[in-house]
């Protein structure tokens, strides 16, 4: 179940990791894919973000990119950003990518928790593939995608219209 809207008629959805060059620009993207084909683009707003600045301004690793461009994704408007704690006011719902970043944005509450909550396969961590190969960006593609279907459906059950 998802938290209600802070502002009737819309939704806001952040996705936050570490650096916002991987994961949390993965699940932004595909979220937004998936929104857009639910035709609920006018009604709710995804971005994300990362808890450390390092990467801010840059766009996402090229393993990210190429990723997402081979799952029929576009990733290339994509600039990192930096988590500040006004995000917890500006959002609706915050999911981050693993327990880390979890706590470093406060905490679990009803309107931040982990994306894989969403999971249907399971919840937990979305690993980190930086320092991986291949495989690592193909496990974390499969399971935003998981968690972003059903996060899909509850935004399509929300009273956001």
């Amino acid at each position: 179940m998802l938290p209600t809207p802070r502002e009737p008629g819309h939704y806001r959805v952040g996705m936050v990791c570490l650096g916002n060059i991987c994961r949390s620009p993965m699940a932004d993207v595909v979220l937004r894919a998936k929104v857009a084909a639910a035709g609920l683009d006018d009604v709710v707003t995804v971005d994300s973000c990362g808890t450390g600045g390092w990467h801010v301004g840059h766009p996402m690793d090229d393993r990210a990119a190429d990723t997402l461009r081979e799952a029929g994704y576009d990733g290339s408007a994509h600039r990192a950003q930096q988590f500040a704690h006004t995000w917890l006011d500006d959002h609706d719902l915050l999911l981050a990518m693993d327990r880390s970043n979890l706590d470093d944005v406060g905490g679990p509450s009803d309107r931040v928790r982990l994306l894989r909550d969403l999971d249907p396969e399971g919840s937990g961590d979305v690993p980190d593939p930086y320092y991986g190969g291949t495989q690592g960006f193909l496990e974390v593609l499969a399971m935003v995608e998981r968690s972003c279907d059903v996060l899909v459906d509850e935004l399509t059950a929300l009273p956001v219209r």
